[in-house]
């Protein structure tokens, strides 16, 4: 294997004329040439260098190979470069995936704040919920996933169990609240339980969201009818305003939005959400991705 330390000496030697000359430039030992030089040839299988007398020249194997050697330390100096600059937050990249709430509350203030104050670090966003969102992580498709997750309320936790590879950093809990239409009979109410939505017509979102609200209505005694189902969350609003049914919804989506026609009641049982950004325990460790999860946490309140 041909290693660059060598091919910077053997540039030396043919610029030089001689491993005395080029020892002095090199700021190292005659014998410290000889040596390298000799690993050199062992490395190529052929000689390099011919020696007659005083004088030293290339063969036509050296001549091709330090031609060979300016591109190839050029390539390597600006490697060497590039890796420091994005170590030091001078450049780089980190692709965000988020959640739709998410991209509208956290995410840009977050992304405000890192290109302030790390100008150098692109960073790009795309839209996925979870699961789909983990995957891209994990595939390769990004390098933080914001990303949530409900307690179960049977006891188990597939959640936490689909993240137990992956760095998670909290990032805030989301309470999820009703959604009624503004004349409908419990709109001025302050507290329901969720029992009494047991007749309503739902609108439910995302499909973790729906397995969720199907899971927290199941447990309350009742099966939620789900007439409307979208990932939309404005046009939950929207349906919810228009009186064609009712809704649980996070706290963040009523801020990315402004609703007309509706209005919030706490619900009982309490429900939450935990939000997280994710990475991977490599990916964590690169100093692009660690400060943009310091942004994020920071936008979220932590």
């Amino acid at each position: 294997m041909i290693e660059a330390r060598h091919l910077r000496v053997l540039r030396a030697v043919a610029a030089s004329g001689s491993f005395s000359a080029a020892a002095r430039e090199l700021g190292c030992t005659q014998p410290a040439v000889s040596q390298q030089m000799k690993a050199l040839e062992q490395s190529t299988g052929t000689p390099l260098l011919i020696r007659t007398g005083r004088e030293m020249r290339l063969t036509e194997a050296g001549q091709a190979l330090v031609r060979h050697a300016a591109g190839i330390l050029a390539g390597l100096t600006a490697a060497e470069e590039e890796i420091a600059a994005i170590a030091g937050l001078r450049a780089g990249r980190v692709r965000l995936v988020s959640f739709p709430s998410g991209s509208s509350t956290l995410v840009p203030g977050a992304l405000a704040q890192m290109r302030a104050e790390h100008p150098g670090t692109r960073v790009s966003l795309v839209e996925a919920e979870p699961p789909r969102s983990v995957e891209m992580l994990r595939s390769g498709d990004c390098e933080i996933a914001l990303a949530f997750r409900y307690p179960e309320v049977r006891g188990a936790d597939p959640a936490g169990a689909e993240w137990e590879d992956l760095v998670v950093r909290p990032l805030l809990t989301d309470r999820l609240i009703g959604v009624v239409p503004e004349r409908h009979p419990l709109a001025g109410t302050e507290r329901i339980g969720i029992a009494e939505l047991a007749g309503e017509p739902w609108i439910a979102g995302c499909p973790r969201c729906r397995r969720h609200l199907v899971e927290v209505c199941e447990n309350a005694g009742f099966t939620p009818r789900i007439d409307f189902a979208t990932d939309d969350y404005p046009a939950v609003f929207g349906l919810v305003g228009a009186g064609l049914g009712v809704a649980v919804m996070p706290e963040l989506a009523l801020e990315s939005v402004r609703p007309k026609g509706i209005r919030t009641v706490a619900v009982e049982p309490l429900v939450q959400r935990e939000i997280v950004a994710l990475t991977l325990p490599d990916l964590a460790r690169v100093p692009a991705v660690g400060a943009m999860l310091d942004q994020l946490a920071t936008a979220a309140g932590r």
